[in-house]
């Protein structure tokens, strides 16, 4: 798979070199597990050299924009301090991002990287995430583009965005886990002393491809499922949130995210509890207390089912310890 990192005029070096360093990593990864490196990493702008930031660092990329015909998944960072400044830098790189998203390659932007990303008109109608402080100017610059406030990843089709600074992280560990697997992913956010998926909107990321079905009565039930999960909720109780009769809201609900409500509850439970095992030192039973669960064999039952593993098991594998490497 081919990952291309763009090196913006006046691009900030913390956000450019996180993309290429991850998926570099990843390989280390799998190679250590006797697999195959599935990512080929490279620097691509519109020059050999780009200067970046103000002038304090050089970065040499591997090919000119304008020489690449695919690849698979193309990030774009953002530029410093003016957006504007930023854009006019960088406008030739805009119709080559355009070119590659309709030959099929996944556009991801970084922080206010999006404004060079809505700059191609590929946002217009889409969700996208970007800086908190950005968000009023990014909305009157682009207002065909709906800007989810405050969320740190946004997906729409193979379009990605995540919000302000240190958000970053969470868009490239969740497209290693899209692109290899969770263990890679988890692995990755050990080394790098990450949290994967916490502390974020963006916790129950793993479902954001059941969210691009235009139901909104449907995503707003999402929303509360995943807000509201360690709570008691029955189906009339969702239905009613939608003003549904049962019977056609749980048909709308499957159809729109291919769950039954109830799945999708279990589902959005057991992710948490998965988090909580990789990231706390709480034992089974709170952590099943803390996801809506009372009954441990009921617990245990659909976590195995859904995850493959017993909830030990899963936390023996992946749990945050420290990693040589």
């Amino acid at each position: 798979m081919k990952i291309s990192v763009f090196v913006p005029e006046h691009g900030v070096i913390e956000a450019i070199t996180p993309p290429f360093r991850s998926f570099n990593t990843a390989n280390e990864f799998l190679t250590a597990f006797g697999k195959k490196p599935i990512f080929e990493v490279e620097y691509v702008g519109l020059q050999e050299y780009v200067e970046v930031g103000n002038g304090e660092y050089r970065v040499k990329t591997d090919r000119l924009l304008k020489d690449v015909e695919t690849t698979d998944l193309l990030f774009i960072p953002p530029t410093l301090g003016d957006t504007l400044r930023g854009i006019n830098a960088n406008q030739e790189a805009i119709p080559y991002f355009k070119s590659l998203h309709d030959k099929g390659s996944r556009l991801a932007s970084l922080c206010v990287g999006a404004f060079l990303l809505a700059e191609t008109g590929l946002l217009n109608g889409k969700k996208c995430s970007t800086h908190w402080a950005h968000i009023q100017e990014f909305k009157e610059r682009y207002p065909e583009v709906s800007i989810e406030d405050g969320a740190v990843i946004s997906e729409h089709e193979n379009i990605y965005s995540s919000g302000g600074a240190s958000s970053l992280w969470n868009l490239i560990l969740y497209l290693v886990e899209k692109f290899s697997d969770r263990e890679t992913a988890v692995l990755l956010a050990k080394y790098f002393a990450l949290d994967i998926g916490r502390d974020s909107q963006s916790q129950f990321a793993i479902f954001r491809g059941q969210r691009n079905h235009g139901d909104e009565a449907i995503q707003q039930v999402q929303d509360y499922i995943e807000k509201h999960y360690e709570d008691r909720m029955s189906i009339e109780t969702l239905a009613n949130l939608t003003n549904l009769g049962r019977r056609t809201f749980e048909r709308r609900f499957k159809e729109a995210t291919t769950n039954t409500p109830l799945e999708y509850i279990q589902r959005v439970r057991i992710e948490a509890a998965k988090l909580f095992f990789e990231a706390s030192k709480k034992n089974v039973t709170e952590i099943m207390f803390d996801v809506g669960y009372t009954d441990t064999k009921a617990f245990r039952d659909v976590f195995k089912k859904i995850t493959g593993l017993s909830p030990i098991e899963y936390r023996n594998k992946f749990a945050r310890v420290g990693v040589d490497f």
